[in-house]
Formats: C-alpha cells, structure tokens, sequence
C-alpha cells in the first residue's frame, strides 16, 4: 500500500484526483497541502510515498515545493498533473531539476494511475498487501433461494454491533436487491448513482450515498429495477469496492447467486468468499460447481467458506458426505429456526433482539470468527463434529 499527497491550488482539480487515487485500490492515505505553501514538512517520516504536483498555469511554486521535499526525502517521487502534455522542453526541463519523474494529463484517469503507482509500487515491501484483501467479504449463494442475503444483512449487523466495526454492506445482487426490505431501509440512492459519478467518487461523496441502519450498519442499495443492470457495467463496480474499502473497517458484498468471468477481479479482491447453501441436492450441486468455477478464476481454494444455511440435526449425514466429496470442511451452519427467521424478514429486523437465540448466536460467532475475537460461547453443539469451527470458552 502507497500512502500519497496532493499539492494543488485548484480544489475541482484536487477533488478529481483524490476521487481517482481513491478508486485505484493502490492508496492507503492521501494527505492534501495547498499551493503557494509557506510551510513544508519538517520531517521525511511525516513525508507520504508519493506527491502529486496538481499544475497550474503558473508552475515554478509546485517545482519549487517538491524540489524541498526531494531534500527533505531523497526517495519521494514527484508527479507533475498538467493540463499541458507532453510538456514543452522549458517545462520539462524545470521538472526534472525539481525531480519529477513522471508526467500525467489532466484528468488523470484511474486506469492510468493505477498502472503508475502499480510500477512504483513494484519497490515497495507492502505492494501486495491491498486493502481488500483485509476488508472485503463477499457473499453469495450457491443457487437462488439459499438466504445469502439474509446471511449478510444480519452478518452486517453483528459486526457492526458486536464486534463494533464500520461496517458497509454493498447491495450488488441481480437482477434486484433487497437488502433494504430485510432491514426496512428507503435508500434515496443506490449502486446505479454510484457508478454514474464514477468522476467524483471519493470517499467523501461515497458516504452520501449510504443509508445508515439503527445499528450502524450502512447500506449501498441494490438496483430497483431489473433493466438497471443492462446499464450497469461490472468493471467500474471494482472502483466503487475501492472507495468503500477507504471509508470503512469492513465491507460486505452481497453478490446474490448469478456470477460470471467478468466478475473475477472483484472476487479475487475478495479476503473470503461466503458461499451459503442448504442441506439438499439442488443447493450442493450448484455448490460443487461454484467452487469448481472460482478455482478456474484463480481463487485460492481456502478463501472460499461453506456456509449451511436452515440446518437440521439430519442434515449431519449429507454434510459429511459433502465434505468427504469436496475435501474441505464446512466453515458454518446456521440452524433453522423457521419462526424467527420470517418474522425477521418479513419485519425487515434483523436477527438480534435476542442474545439467547441460538440463531443470532451463531450469527456472532462468525463475526468473531471474522475479527479475530474470542470467540462468544456455542449456543448449541452440533452432533458433527468439527462442522462448527468455533471454539467454545473453558
């Protein structure tokens, strides 16, 4: 991860550019200064990785400016943003006795930025490390009907409770959402606002068009229309995950059951991908060939999770056989409790108004399993062994 900075007069421009390092998925932090500047940094540790120089019509300050933190910190890289590209000879020559080394147009778009800081993060030990891969969790069902989105409305909701986390739950299902039915939300915006202001898309903006849950729990409402999704291309879905990925401690993804190749890169952004299905042969058939097809996109076997949703006591059988078959145990089930879970969805409630439920219970027990907190104690104790990977306090 690259932390940045821009030096820049002109706050449309600025705003531009944070919206499209933002969306890059490359940048941990983006500090802002304004030029002229009669104060620098007083120290290389308070010095970000990389600086871009927003030129105006006038740009000896900007040259100037970096030209001070090149003496400050040797190793900064400077990138001049101009209007004017390629820049005449005088202006390049200016450049490189500042010690810029690369040159962008205006707009800088962010598949160019991505290529540029994808090069110079080539010398950083923490390239590989991006943010998706701590934040993002995708969800999905192994066929429609299996209750992923109701794994993720009240997985959400654990986190954001429980475990005390920023939580974002993105409502990406097709052909329509309904994340905001389960928890009797009226998003005034939606994924369609997002990626048509793709050009002002920073994490500021982002926040607006979130709908917060009493819980916390912040929404991005799915689409309300079938036909959005002719309109909606998936490549800029991946710079909407970014952006959530700068605002919030979490990110949730609710992805439905229709995928296709075109959806790998946003997967194998993906820290762990949550598969739900039930106990019966429809469910586990369309599982074993998920699995198969997110392996043929390159994602790593163990960052796929099998979670059994509406779980019964004679389910363990199958459940053993389906593990034997798929040579990977089962990461959780979620009991059925056929009572409760309707009235929940049905109330647009989530599962939470009872900490003795055994349902909701589980439903923390993955959220601690997810954080990394000690686990909260079994609620019940399955008949098959090791199918609930939770430990239990002593």
């Amino acid at each position: 991860m690259l932390t940045v900075a821009i030096a820049s007069g002109e706050t449309t421009s600025s705003a531009q550019l944070v919206a499209a390092l933002q969306q890059t998925g490359i940048v941990k932090s983006i500090k802002q200064w304004t030029i002229p500047s009669d104060r620098f940094p007083d120290s290389a540790d308070a010095l970000p990785d990389i600086v871009f120089l927003d030129l105006s019509r006038d740009p000896e300050a900007y040259f100037t400016f970096g030209a001070q933190l090149r003496r400050i910190r040797p190793s900064i890289k400077l990138v001049a943003v101009s209007a004017v590209v390629p820049p005449g000879h005088q202006l390049m020559l200016e450049a490189m006795r500042s010690g810029v080394q690369d040159f962008l147009p205006k707009p800088a778009t962010p598949e160019v930025l991505n290529e540029m800081l994808a090069r110079f993060a080539q010398d950083s030990s923490e390239a590989k490390d991006r943010p998706s891969l701590d934040k993002l969790i995708v969800v999905m069902g192994s066929k429609g009907g299996v209750g992923a989105t109701t794994v993720g409305v009240n997985l959400g909701v654990q986190l954001a409770t429980f475990a005390r986390k920023h939580v974002a739950l993105l409502d990406f299902a097709r052909p329509l959402g309904n994340v905001h039915l389960l928890l009797d939300l009226h998003p005034r915006f939606t994924v369609r606002d997002a990626v048509d202001n793709l050009d002002r898309l920073d994490s500021h903006f982002f926040a607006g068009l979130m709908t917060q849950h009493k819980t916390k729990l912040e929404i991005l409402g799915g689409a309300l229309q079938p036909e959005e999704w002719q309109t909606i291309p998936v490549p800029p879905l991946e710079r909407v995950v970014n952006v959530a990925q700068n605002l919030f401690d979490m990110v949730l993804l609710d992805m439905g059951s229709q995928f296709s190749s075109e959806w790998s890169p946003i997967l194998r952004m993906a820290r762990m991908i949550l598969i739900v299905a039930e106990a019966n042969v429809p469910a586990l058939w369309t599982l074993e060939r998920r699995l198969v097809a997110l392996k043929g996109f390159g994602i790593e076997p163990d960052r796929a999770r099998i979670i059994i949703n509406r779980w019964h006591k004679g389910d363990d059988e199958v459940l053993r056989s389906i593990q034997k078959d798929l040579n990977r145990p089962v990461f959780a089930c979620l009991p059925n409790d056929f009572r409760k879970a309707s009235e929940s969805i049905n109330l647009g409630t989530p599962l939470m108004e009872n900490h003795n439920n055994v349902l909701s219970g589980r439903y923390r027990q993955i959220a601690s399993q997810l954080t990394g907190m000690e686990s909260v104690p079994a609620t019940k104790k399955s008949a098959l062994g090791g199918l609930f990977s939770f430990p239990t306090k002593r």
